[in-house]
């Protein structure tokens, strides 16, 4: 079992707050994210749970047991990085086994771990090659291999895709949900990544200047942002950012902005929720197309109205074109409102 948990950690660096009062419980086998811009604190914390960096303040806790003061060694965690870290003079074998080779085990019980843990990762035929000879998909396979026949208490994955082409990224991620499924352990994963993290996690945390902004299911925190920040981060394309006071002598908007008509609010509105059409209807919105991003089954269309430009989805069958006329629907439920100010969410 490895439960995770934070007490008022922070961590400095000389003069340099860069976490801040961190109170976090990560449970038993979750899959669980920090995510955020460069420079957040996300990867600090994943070393802080390593013990390559120590606590400034605060406690962490193993299952309830303090961990502070235990030497990396001791804590029984694997770390996998975003650069393989593999042996280049070792075969794939040779690579999976070092960990149970420096503990001395038995020959006979390294090559079963070896074998089984090789076909866990479908390595079963690359076995004898070198690191040079396999892709970048497959060495990071390997050494999430290397990882994992160690049987640590947790995982600890610091943007382990992040050297990866896009399309082994995407082979990667469900690589990951598939192995996360199988061993059922506690992986801690960083990321800048907001897709990826969505995509992979149990529950997600949004880090920005070492504060954590929002935690939770990544679709609860996608579909309510707690404050503008979250909103323009996660999610892509990134969300329409209008100042409230344009929509409120739209009619279908009236109902829904009357309760914030002496707030000064800016409001957001997701791309994938603006219908882009060429038909006219009464609750649609004149507009002009100033730019197409066809994607296959959709396009997302740039239109200009009142002097700014709103990104929506189209169809490919629409016979939508820059320069043209078109008309756009955004179901007011659909709208997210922020106090302008303090950039924070109203309800």
């Amino acid at each position: 079992m490895a439960e995770i948990r934070f007490e008022g950690v922070e961590k400095r660096f000389k003069d340099v707050l860069v976490v801040t009062a961190l109170d976090l419980t990560i449970e038993d086998r979750e899959f669980f994210t920090f995510v955020g811009p460069s420079g957040c604190g996300k990867s600090t914390i994943l070393n802080m749970i390593a013990g390559l960096e120590g606590v400034s303040e605060g406690v962490i806790y193993f299952d309830g047991e303090p961990i502070n003061g235990l030497s990396p060694g001791e804590r029984d965690v694997a770390m996998v990085f975003q650069s393989y870290a593999l042996y280049p003079h070792m075969t794939v074998y040779e690579n999976i086994g070092f960990p149970l080779r420096v503990k001395n085990e038995p020959k006979e019980k390294i090559d079963t771990e070896i074998k089984q843990v090789a076909a866990l990762l479908g390595l079963e035929s690359l076995l004898r090659r070198k690191p040079r000879e396999l892709s970048g998909g497959q060495r990071q396979r390997v050494a999430l291999g290397r990882a994992i026949i160690r049987r640590p208490r947790a995982f600890l994955m610091d943007e382990p895709l992040s050297n990866l082409d896009a399309m082994l990224r995407i082979e990667m991620r469900a690589e990951l949900k598939r192995l996360h499924q199988n061993i059922r352990k506690t992986i801690v994963y960083v990321t800048h990544d907001q897709e990826e993290a969505m995509v992979l996690s149990d529950r997600i945390a949004v880090l920005y200047q070492g504060r954590i902004m929002q935690c939770g299911h990544p679709i609860d925190v996608y579909r309510k942002p707690a404050n503008l920040f979250i909103a323009e981060f996660i999610g892509s394309p990134p969300i329409n950012i209008i100042d409230g006071s344009l929509f409120k002598d739209v009619a279908v908007f009236k109902p829904l902005l009357k309760q914030f008509e002496k707030a000064d609010i800016v409001v957001g509105i997701r791309p994938s929720d603006i219908v882009v059409s060429v038909q006219r209807d009464e609750a649609a919105i004149e507009t002009e197309v100033v730019l197409l991003e066809p994607t296959g089954s959709d396009v997302w269309a740039d239109c200009l109205w009142r002097g700014i430009k709103i990104k929506g989805r189209a169809t490919a069958e629409e016979n939508i074109a820059p320069g043209r006329r078109a008309f756009f629907k955004i179901p007011p439920e659909k709208i997210h409102v922020f106090d302008k100010t303090s950039k924070e969410r109203l309800p």
